[in-house]
């Protein structure tokens, strides 16, 4: 599983999602400019309105997505980046003193 793609792809639904909503909105405000329900003013501080509660409540999906992911994938045990490189400094250690004791045995 390519979590960098999934979050990618993820990712890539939000933009394209946030951006149909914000043509939406412009088209509805024009709309109704022209049928003289609001003036330009309302319309334009109706459209940031909506964009800025919007975006607020997309980060918190896009934060509860990555948080289920993360979970998702510490049940199927795949290991974090830090725990990865925890790892390898302890193999680069473990190699490192097997090296040393070669050496002491050949001299």
């Amino acid at each position: 599983m390519d979590t960098n793609n999934l979050l990618r792809q993820l990712l890539m639904i939000g933009i394209g999602t946030t951006s149909l909503v914000a043509e939406r909105l412009r088209q509805v405000s024009d709309e109704w400019v022209r049928e003289g329900r609001i003036n330009p003013d309302q319309a334009s501080r109706f459209v940031d309105d909506v964009m800025t509660q919007f975006s607020g409540e997309s980060a918190a999906f896009e934060e509860q997505i990555q948080r289920q992911l993360r979970n998702v994938l510490q049940d199927l045990g795949v290991p974090r980046q830090a725990e990865m490189d925890e790892l390898r400094g302890r193999l680069d250690r473990l190699e490192r003193q097997v090296r040393d004791l070669e050496n002491k045995l050949w001299r």
